[in-house]
């Protein structure tokens, strides 16, 4: 059996936030045995991304934050996007990672679609909301990218705050913690291929 390498992409641009503190306590559940890294897009910032479908074939980056975060993300069996809530979807940060798996996938030798299927999209937000329906975007966007490349979704884990340190009175969100990373993932369906 392979042992569980958790990627944690901390997308806030407040270090230890609450959606961080909520992060850390659900990876505190982990066993023992499962490898966990922490990446901070804030201290590992990346490029703007070019879209370059149409113009060049990308370049497999080397050293830099792209080569950093292209590498953990290749070696991790479970990516966890650790993101507050931002105009209802993930952070700048975030997204531009995301959208650097675009160019992931267009590059020569990496087989970023076909490393990455099987493998599970998790993500952990904090709101300033009571309604949770408010990270609906957030939710669809992880979802999606999680389908597209044939990932499964172990879903979001959601809790509430806004002033620092808030999240640690979310006892229900606490609860969630204990147990979000132990649940069974379905594989990934979508309604289309491309």
């Amino acid at each position: 059996m392979t042992t569980r390498r958790f990627l944690f992409v901390l997308g806030s641009s407040r270090s230890e936030g609450n959606t961080e503190l909520l992060a850390r306590r659900a990876a505190e559940q982990l066993p023992a045995d499962v490898t966990r890294e922490w990446v901070d897009l804030t201290e590992h910032p990346l490029p703007e991304f070019r879209d370059l479908r149409h113009d060049s074939d990308h370049v497999r980056p080397t050293g830099g934050a792209a080569g950093l975060l292209l590498d953990a993300t290749l070696a991790a069996t479970d990516i966890v996007i650790v993101s507050p809530l931002y105009w209802y979807s993930v952070s700048a940060q975030t997204k531009r990672y995301l959208d650097h798996w675009s160019g992931w996938l267009r590059t020569p030798g990496v087989d970023f679609r076909e490393t990455m299927a099987g493998r599970t999209l998790w993500g952990v937000t904090t709101l300033a909301h009571r309604e949770p329906e408010v990270a609906d975007p957030l939710v669809g966007t992880l979802r999606n990218s999680a389908a597209y490349l044939r990932m499964r979704f172990g879903g979001v884990l959601l809790g509430n705050g806004s002033r620092p340190g808030d999240v640690l009175t979310d006892t229900e969100a606490l609860a969630r913690a204990k147990t979000f990373f132990a649940r069974e993932t379905p594989p990934a369906r979508f309604p289309y291929e491309d």
